[in-house]
């Protein structure tokens, strides 16, 4: 037997141990709640011995037996409250075999090479992860939006949609070694068993805390959760040793397949979340703030990624692989799961709706620009101006004086008093301005662009949206970014000034940075110069910097400028 065999081995023992381990602290919590009804039996069965005669032992029996039975009544309501509460889901994009045979047909024959199970079916998820997802607990096989794949014993393989664009097929193959190799422990029933009762009770700690309970219904959830929760305190170690040795188990057995390709390709793990954390946060959010979300994220991660490959002299030679076939070509149709997984991720990270609407329509890289860029800009410079009407601001003088200009907000913040008067008052009323735009945005999820509150678990209750499988929780779940000042938003808007009055009276044009987001384009090449000089009249009240920067590009700052 070889080392990795032997490695393998071991790891596989210690995690059925600390499977065996876990399921101990479940059968000494039901050894505990029937030690009341056995105590009675004891003691009826003395009586009808002819021992233990009397009326205090009389009066014990029936003490004991009463408490039996409220053990046992509460043991139930437990038990009930655990099988019924529904696991916690990650949301993911089905990917039925028929619209991917290839992809199929490689993770098979990657089980068979590594003698492990094949999962039941694959799914993707807008995130640079993939992992092995049990989904056959009773409650996740309920209800209209319940998954074809969770009636099934094996689990879901769910792999991050962004590795299909960026990686190769040898790449991704490697990749998902270690994970594929996960099914083989998953299969082993002291593994499965444990695994269930720990998800069963996270489960009703989730359900016992979801909003919404009457009294009536409220207080036995409470009482069930406090006890799974305390079970759960009892477990944690175990479970968490059993899935690291789980881990290591696979990871030991992968190591028969694609070992060396495996180390390179994670370089391409890392690079890849890094192109998709900056194309999410620079590229994405500001079109989802707009009430847009782009279509094909995917696909702009590659285009990302090629351009910090162009850029960082770390990356050179990660560009050459694109000659290779990608791994999104395993998709029948990849466009249809990119756009997929894009209005996923804008619900994730954003709390968008769940289909498209008026208000949330879908836009293709090449519309980027004027559709997410240039109305952004002048959106922000019409609040901006709508605020300073609100504070009686005078218009700047021009020849005429109803129009907004770049100069109306110059001379305000470079005024008397200095920033600490006219810029806080400004950017508390842009940040109450954006506050109230937000909350009253239709279909939208609650703090959106702003922040919110993650949640992870789910409740119980059938789902009917096939993406709403994790709960009815506050959206975003995973929010890109804390709320911002009220400094910065107003750095944001006066910026968006200064790229309007740029476009409208300099011949600038908008357009799109894969790495930066939204871009000022000026004879065709990019302006990223203007953040200091903005920052300079915001927070010091110093307008030399940005008038300068306006007479270098050919701005008129006393022009009219065209708002939505």
């Amino acid at each position: 037997m070889s080392g990795i065999d032997v490695g393998e081995e071991l790891g596989a023992r210690a995690a059925q141990a600390r499977a065996l381990a876990l399921l101990r602290t479940r059968s000494r919590a039901l050894a505990v709640a029937i030690l009341p009804a056995a105590v009675a039996v004891v003691l009826f069965a003395a009586d009808a011995q002819g021992h233990l005669a009397g009326p205090a032992w009389d009066a014990v029996r029936w003490t004991v037996l009463g408490v039996a039975v409220v053990v046992l009544l509460v043991t139930v309501l437990v038990a009930v409250s655990v099988a019924r509460a529904r696991p916690a889901m990650s949301p993911t994009v089905p990917v039925p075999e028929e619209g991917a045979p290839d992809l199929y047909r490689l993770v098979r024959d990657l089980a068979d090479r590594l003698d492990v199970p094949a999962p039941s079916a694959i799914a993707l998820t807008p995130d640079c992860d993939s992992w092995l997802e049990d989904r056959t607990h009773r409650a996740l096989r309920k209800g209209p939006g319940a998954p074809a794949e969770a009636a099934d014993t094996a689990p879901v393989l769910v792999i991050g949609s962004p590795f299909l664009w960026w990686m190769r097929v040898a790449e991704l193959r490697a990749v998902l070694a270690p994970v594929v190799a996960g099914t083989g422990p998953s299969a082993h029933p002291d593994i499965a068993a444990a695994r269930r009762f720990v998800r069963g009770l996270d489960a009703a700690i989730a359900d016992a805390a979801a909003p919404g309970r009457g009294p009536v219904r409220g207080a036995p959830l409470a009482f069930a959760g406090w006890v799974a929760r305390l079970l759960l305190r009892a477990c944690r170690d175990h479970a968490a040793e059993m899935e690291r040795c789980v881990a290591a188990a696979a990871s030991m057995r992968a190591q028969t397949v694609d070992y060396g390709l495996r180390i390179a390709a994670q370089e391409q793990v890392g690079l890849a979340y890094a192109g998709w954390d900056r194309l999410l946060t620079r590229v994405a959010l500001p079109a989802w703030r707009m009430g847009r979300w782009p279509s094909r994220l995917d696909a702009g991660v590659v285009s990302a990624l090629t351009e910090l490959s162009r850029r960082d002299r770390l990356a050179d030679g990660f560009a050459l692989r694109l000659g290779e076939r990608p791994a999104c070509d395993l998709l029948e149709e990849p466009g249809v799961a990119d756009e997929a997984a894009s209005l996923l991720a804008a619900r994730l990270f954003h709390g968008g709706p769940a289909e498209s609407g008026p208000g949330w329509a879908p836009v293709d890289w090449q519309q980027y620009p004027d559709e997410v860029v240039d109305r952004k800009w002048r959106s922000e410079a019409a609040r901006l101006h709508r605020v300073l009407d609100t504070l009686g601001v005078p218009r700047a003088s021009a020849a005429d004086p109803a129009v907004p200009t770049l100069a109306r907000v110059m001379e305000h913040l470079a005024g008397p008093g200095g920033p600490g008067g006219p810029g806080e008052a400004l950017a508390a009323g842009i940040g109450a301005a954006v506050a109230r735009e937000e909350a009253e945005a239709p279909g939208h999820g609650g703090g959106q662009g702003q922040g919110g509150q993650v949640h992870g678990a789910a409740g119980s209750g059938p789902a009917d949206d096939p993406l709403d499988l994790w709960g009815p929780g506050p959206l975003p779940l995973f929010p890109l970014q804390p709320p911002r000042t009220g400094t910065e938003l107003l750095a944001d808007h006066v910026a968006a000034m200064v790229c309007c009055a740029a476009v409208d009276t300099a011949g600038a044009a908008p357009g799109l940075d894969w790495l930066d987001g939204p871009a000022l384009l000026v004879g065709g090449e990019r302006r990223a110069d203007l953040a200091d000089p903005v920052l300079s009249l915001v927070e010091d009240g110093d307008p030399d910097p940005l008038l300068s920067w306006l007479a270098e590009v050919g701005v008129r700052s006393d022009k009219p400028v065209r708002l939505v």
